[in-house]
Protein backbone atom coordinates (compact mmCIF):
# COMPACT_ATOMS: atom_id res chain seq x y z
CA UNK A 1 0.00 0.00 0.00
CA UNK A 2 2.78 2.40 0.95
CA UNK A 3 4.61 1.69 -2.31
CA UNK A 4 1.44 2.47 -4.31
CA UNK A 5 1.05 5.80 -2.51
CA UNK A 6 4.70 6.61 -3.16
CA UNK A 7 4.32 5.89 -6.88
CA UNK A 8 1.23 8.09 -7.09
CA UNK A 9 3.03 10.89 -5.29
CA UNK A 10 6.00 10.56 -7.63
CA UNK A 11 3.74 10.67 -10.71
CA UNK A 12 2.02 13.73 -9.27
CA UNK A 13 5.35 15.52 -8.83
CA UNK A 14 6.42 14.56 -12.37
CA UNK A 15 3.15 15.96 -13.75
CA UNK A 16 3.74 19.22 -11.90
CA UNK A 17 7.29 19.41 -13.24
CA UNK A 18 6.09 18.67 -16.77
CA UNK A 19 3.35 21.28 -16.47
CA UNK A 20 5.89 23.89 -15.33
CA UNK A 21 8.26 23.07 -18.19
CA UNK A 22 5.41 23.25 -20.71
CA UNK A 23 4.32 26.61 -19.33
CA UNK A 24 7.89 27.89 -19.52
CA UNK A 25 8.19 26.65 -23.10
CA UNK A 26 4.91 28.33 -24.08
CA UNK A 27 6.07 31.56 -22.43
CA UNK A 28 9.24 31.77 -24.53
CA UNK A 29 7.39 30.68 -27.67
CA UNK A 30 4.97 33.58 -27.27
CA UNK A 31 7.80 36.04 -26.55
CA UNK A 32 9.77 34.80 -29.56
CA UNK A 33 6.69 34.92 -31.78
CA UNK A 34 6.13 38.60 -30.98
CA UNK A 35 8.66 40.56 -33.06
CA UNK A 36 8.84 43.54 -30.70
CA UNK A 37 9.09 41.34 -27.61
CA UNK A 38 11.76 39.22 -29.33
CA UNK A 39 13.96 42.26 -29.98
CA UNK A 40 13.39 43.48 -26.44
CA UNK A 41 14.24 40.04 -25.04
CA UNK A 42 17.51 39.97 -27.01
CA UNK A 43 18.48 43.48 -25.86
CA UNK A 44 17.71 42.73 -22.21
CA UNK A 45 19.47 39.37 -22.50
CA UNK A 46 22.64 41.10 -23.72
CA UNK A 47 22.54 43.55 -20.80
CA UNK A 48 21.91 40.70 -18.35
CA UNK A 49 24.83 38.66 -19.68
CA UNK A 50 27.00 41.77 -19.61
CA UNK A 51 26.10 42.43 -15.97
CA UNK A 52 26.67 38.81 -14.89
CA UNK A 53 29.80 37.90 -16.84
CA UNK A 54 31.22 41.26 -17.93
CA UNK A 55 33.40 41.78 -14.84
CA UNK A 56 34.92 38.31 -15.42
CA UNK A 57 36.05 39.25 -18.92
CA UNK A 58 36.84 42.94 -18.42
CA UNK A 59 38.73 43.76 -15.24
CA UNK A 60 38.16 47.09 -13.54
CA UNK A 61 40.43 49.41 -15.57
CA UNK A 62 43.31 51.22 -13.88
CA UNK A 63 44.09 54.90 -14.22
CA UNK A 64 46.66 56.04 -16.76
CA UNK A 65 46.67 59.82 -17.00
CA UNK A 66 49.11 59.73 -19.90
CA UNK A 67 46.34 58.20 -22.04
CA UNK A 68 43.43 60.35 -20.88
CA UNK A 69 40.51 61.22 -23.20
CA UNK A 70 41.82 59.23 -26.13
CA UNK A 71 39.61 58.71 -29.19
CA UNK A 72 38.33 55.21 -30.02
CA UNK A 73 41.06 52.94 -31.36
CA UNK A 74 41.98 49.27 -31.74
CA UNK A 75 43.42 49.30 -28.20
CA UNK A 76 40.47 51.14 -26.66
CA UNK A 77 37.32 50.55 -28.73
CA UNK A 78 35.43 53.42 -27.08
CA UNK A 79 38.43 55.50 -26.08
CA UNK A 80 39.47 56.45 -22.55
CA UNK A 81 38.01 58.63 -19.80
CA UNK A 82 39.50 61.59 -17.91
CA UNK A 83 41.76 59.22 -15.94
CA UNK A 84 42.89 57.21 -18.95
CA UNK A 85 40.69 54.21 -18.14
CA UNK A 86 39.11 52.14 -20.89
CA UNK A 87 35.52 53.38 -21.40
CA UNK A 88 34.20 50.05 -22.70
CA UNK A 89 35.49 48.25 -19.59
CA UNK A 90 33.97 50.95 -17.36
CA UNK A 91 30.64 50.70 -19.16
CA UNK A 92 30.48 46.90 -18.94
CA UNK A 93 31.56 46.80 -15.29
CA UNK A 94 29.10 49.59 -14.48
CA UNK A 95 26.17 47.68 -15.95
CA UNK A 96 26.28 45.31 -12.96
CA UNK A 97 25.70 48.13 -10.45
CA UNK A 98 23.05 49.76 -12.65
CA UNK A 99 20.96 46.62 -13.04
CA UNK A 100 21.40 45.51 -9.42
CA UNK A 101 20.19 48.85 -8.07
CA UNK A 102 17.21 48.83 -10.46
CA UNK A 103 16.45 45.18 -9.61
CA UNK A 104 16.47 45.78 -5.86
CA UNK A 105 14.33 48.90 -6.29
CA UNK A 106 11.78 46.91 -8.31
CA UNK A 107 11.76 44.01 -5.81
CA UNK A 108 11.19 46.28 -2.81
CA UNK A 109 8.54 48.29 -4.67
CA UNK A 110 6.67 45.14 -5.71
CA UNK A 111 6.79 43.78 -2.15
CA UNK A 112 5.45 47.03 -0.69
CA UNK A 113 2.79 47.43 -3.38
CA UNK A 114 1.59 43.82 -3.24
CA UNK A 115 1.55 43.75 0.55
CA UNK A 116 -0.49 46.94 0.84
CA UNK A 117 -2.63 46.58 -2.30
CA UNK A 118 -3.66 42.95 -1.74
CA UNK A 119 -4.28 43.43 1.99
CA UNK A 120 -6.40 46.54 1.40
CA UNK A 121 -8.42 44.98 -1.42
CA UNK A 122 -8.97 41.62 0.27
CA UNK A 123 -9.78 42.76 3.81
CA UNK A 124 -11.59 46.04 3.05
CA UNK A 125 -13.16 48.10 5.82
CA UNK A 126 -10.97 50.22 8.10
CA UNK A 127 -7.84 48.38 7.01
CA UNK A 128 -8.51 49.41 3.42
CA UNK A 129 -9.20 53.03 4.43
CA UNK A 130 -6.04 53.38 6.51
CA UNK A 131 -3.75 51.75 3.94
CA UNK A 132 -5.19 53.80 1.08
CA UNK A 133 -4.82 56.99 3.14
CA UNK A 134 -1.12 56.24 3.57
CA UNK A 135 -0.87 55.43 -0.15
CA UNK A 136 -2.57 58.70 -1.14
CA UNK A 137 -0.20 60.68 1.09
CA UNK A 138 2.80 59.06 -0.62
CA UNK A 139 1.26 59.74 -4.05
CA UNK A 140 0.91 63.46 -3.31
CA UNK A 141 4.64 63.81 -2.69
CA UNK A 142 6.87 64.56 -5.70
CA UNK A 143 9.01 61.46 -6.17
CA UNK A 144 12.33 62.86 -7.41
CA UNK A 145 12.65 65.81 -4.95
CA UNK A 146 11.74 63.60 -1.98
CA UNK A 147 14.17 60.91 -3.13
CA UNK A 148 16.86 63.58 -3.50
CA UNK A 149 16.34 64.70 0.11
CA UNK A 150 16.22 61.11 1.35
CA UNK A 151 19.42 60.21 -0.50
CA UNK A 152 21.19 63.09 1.25
CA UNK A 153 19.92 61.97 4.67
CA UNK A 154 20.64 58.25 4.21
CA UNK A 155 24.26 57.25 3.69
CA UNK A 156 23.96 55.07 0.58
CA UNK A 157 26.81 52.58 0.73
CA UNK A 158 25.66 49.58 -1.33
CA UNK A 159 23.28 48.42 -4.07
CA UNK A 160 20.62 47.05 -1.71
CA UNK A 161 20.36 50.26 0.33
CA UNK A 162 20.31 52.37 -2.83
CA UNK A 163 17.50 50.21 -4.24
CA UNK A 164 15.54 50.52 -0.98
CA UNK A 165 15.83 54.32 -1.05
CA UNK A 166 14.57 54.41 -4.64
CA UNK A 167 11.65 52.09 -3.84
CA UNK A 168 10.25 54.03 -0.88
CA UNK A 169 8.35 56.45 -3.12
CA UNK A 170 7.66 54.32 -6.19
CA UNK A 171 5.23 51.71 -4.84
CA UNK A 172 2.11 53.80 -4.16
CA UNK A 173 0.64 53.97 -7.66
CA UNK A 174 1.12 50.24 -8.17
CA UNK A 175 -0.44 49.50 -4.76
CA UNK A 176 -3.66 51.29 -5.78
CA UNK A 177 -3.70 49.46 -9.11
CA UNK A 178 -3.22 46.09 -7.41
CA UNK A 179 -6.00 46.93 -4.94
CA UNK A 180 -8.32 47.59 -7.89
CA UNK A 181 -7.38 44.23 -9.40
CA UNK A 182 -8.07 42.46 -6.10
CA UNK A 183 -11.45 44.20 -5.70
CA UNK A 184 -12.48 42.71 -9.05
CA UNK A 185 -11.59 39.12 -8.13
CA UNK A 186 -12.22 38.97 -4.37
CA UNK A 187 -15.90 38.07 -4.83
CA UNK A 188 -15.24 35.44 -7.49
CA UNK A 189 -16.52 31.92 -6.85
CA UNK A 190 -13.07 30.41 -6.30
CA UNK A 191 -12.26 32.99 -3.59
CA UNK A 192 -15.58 32.37 -1.84
CA UNK A 193 -15.01 28.60 -2.07
CA UNK A 194 -11.61 28.97 -0.41
CA UNK A 195 -13.12 31.02 2.41
CA UNK A 196 -15.92 28.49 2.98
CA UNK A 197 -13.33 25.70 3.14
CA UNK A 198 -11.57 27.60 5.93
CA UNK A 199 -8.38 28.30 3.98
CA UNK A 200 -6.27 30.99 5.62
CA UNK A 201 -6.07 34.49 4.16
CA UNK A 202 -2.35 34.00 3.50
CA UNK A 203 -2.97 30.86 1.43
CA UNK A 204 -5.80 32.59 -0.45
CA UNK A 205 -3.40 35.39 -1.36
CA UNK A 206 -0.62 33.02 -2.46
CA UNK A 207 -2.72 30.43 -4.30
CA UNK A 208 -5.74 32.40 -5.58
CA UNK A 209 -4.96 36.12 -5.76
CA UNK A 210 -1.31 36.35 -6.85
CA UNK A 211 -1.62 33.92 -9.83
CA UNK A 212 -4.41 36.11 -11.22
CA UNK A 213 -2.36 39.31 -11.13
CA UNK A 214 1.12 37.92 -11.82
CA UNK A 215 1.23 39.21 -15.41
CA UNK A 216 0.25 42.69 -14.19
CA UNK A 217 2.98 42.53 -11.54
CA UNK A 218 5.59 41.36 -14.08
CA UNK A 219 4.88 44.24 -16.45
CA UNK A 220 5.12 46.75 -13.60
CA UNK A 221 8.36 45.14 -12.43
CA UNK A 222 9.90 46.01 -15.80
CA UNK A 223 8.44 49.51 -15.64
CA UNK A 224 9.78 50.14 -12.14
CA UNK A 225 13.25 49.01 -13.20
CA UNK A 226 13.15 51.53 -16.04
CA UNK A 227 12.21 54.33 -13.66
CA UNK A 228 14.77 53.27 -11.05
CA UNK A 229 17.59 53.44 -13.58
CA UNK A 230 16.62 56.96 -14.58
CA UNK A 231 16.29 58.08 -10.95
CA UNK A 232 19.58 56.49 -9.84
CA UNK A 233 21.42 58.08 -12.76
CA UNK A 234 19.82 61.47 -12.03
CA UNK A 235 20.90 61.36 -8.37
CA UNK A 236 24.47 60.50 -9.33
CA UNK A 237 24.65 63.16 -12.02
CA UNK A 238 23.56 65.70 -9.40
CA UNK A 239 26.21 64.35 -7.02
CA UNK A 240 23.69 63.47 -4.30
CA UNK A 241 24.70 59.83 -3.88
CA UNK A 242 28.23 59.03 -2.67
CA UNK A 243 28.30 55.78 -4.63
CA UNK A 244 31.62 54.26 -5.61
CA UNK A 245 32.31 52.30 -8.77
CA UNK A 246 31.60 52.71 -12.46
CA UNK A 247 27.83 53.14 -12.35
CA UNK A 248 26.63 54.82 -15.55
CA UNK A 249 25.37 57.81 -13.59
CA UNK A 250 28.84 58.20 -12.09
CA UNK A 251 30.33 58.09 -15.59
CA UNK A 252 28.06 60.91 -16.76
CA UNK A 253 28.71 62.93 -13.60
CA UNK A 254 32.47 62.59 -13.95
CA UNK A 255 32.32 63.37 -17.67
CA UNK A 256 30.69 66.71 -16.83
CA UNK A 257 32.49 67.54 -13.58
CA UNK A 258 35.90 66.91 -15.10
CA UNK A 259 34.96 69.15 -18.06
CA UNK A 260 35.69 66.33 -20.47
CA UNK A 261 32.81 67.30 -22.74
CA UNK A 262 34.19 70.83 -23.08
CA UNK A 263 37.60 69.69 -24.34
CA UNK A 264 36.28 68.90 -27.79
CA UNK A 265 37.26 66.01 -29.98
CA UNK A 266 35.80 62.56 -30.50
CA UNK A 267 37.12 61.00 -27.25
CA UNK A 268 35.26 63.21 -24.76
CA UNK A 269 32.04 63.01 -26.77
CA UNK A 270 32.15 59.19 -26.83
CA UNK A 271 32.93 59.20 -23.09
CA UNK A 272 29.85 61.30 -22.38
CA UNK A 273 27.49 59.51 -24.78
CA UNK A 274 28.39 55.89 -23.97
CA UNK A 275 26.41 55.60 -20.68
CA UNK A 276 23.56 57.66 -22.15
CA UNK A 277 23.22 55.30 -25.10
CA UNK A 278 23.33 52.37 -22.68
CA UNK A 279 20.40 53.83 -20.76
CA UNK A 280 18.45 54.51 -23.95
CA UNK A 281 19.00 50.96 -25.24
CA UNK A 282 17.98 49.40 -21.93
CA UNK A 283 14.84 51.53 -21.79
CA UNK A 284 14.02 50.50 -25.36
CA UNK A 285 14.55 46.83 -24.49
CA UNK A 286 12.20 47.10 -21.51
CA UNK A 287 9.51 48.75 -23.63
CA UNK A 288 9.73 46.18 -26.43
CA UNK A 289 9.85 43.19 -24.06
CA UNK A 290 6.85 44.41 -22.07
CA UNK A 291 4.92 44.56 -25.36
CA UNK A 292 4.56 40.78 -25.38
CA UNK A 293 4.89 40.04 -21.67
CA UNK A 294 1.19 40.28 -20.82
CA UNK A 295 0.28 37.99 -23.71
CA UNK A 296 2.95 35.47 -22.69
CA UNK A 297 1.87 35.32 -19.04
CA UNK A 298 -1.88 35.42 -19.65
CA UNK A 299 -3.08 32.52 -21.86
CA UNK A 300 -6.48 34.21 -22.38
CA UNK A 301 -4.81 37.00 -24.35
CA UNK A 302 -2.94 34.72 -26.74
CA UNK A 303 -3.97 34.73 -30.36
CA UNK A 304 -5.69 31.61 -31.52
Amino acid sequence: MSSTVAVKEKNKNLNKEGSFLNSLKEFFEVIWGNKMARVGFIILGIFLLMAIFGHMIFEEPKSNYLARLKAPSAEHLLGTDYAGRDILALFINGSRAVLLVAFYAAVFSILFACGIGITAGLLGGKTDSILMLITDIVLTMPTLPVTMVLSMVVNVTNDVLFGLVLSLWSWAGLAKAIRSQVLVIRNKDFIEASRIMGISTFNIIIKDVVPNIVSFIAINFISIMKGAIMTSVSLMVLGLVPFEGSHWGMMIQMAMSQSAVLYGGIGPVVYFLTPIMGIVLFQLGCYLFANGLDEAMNPRLRKQ
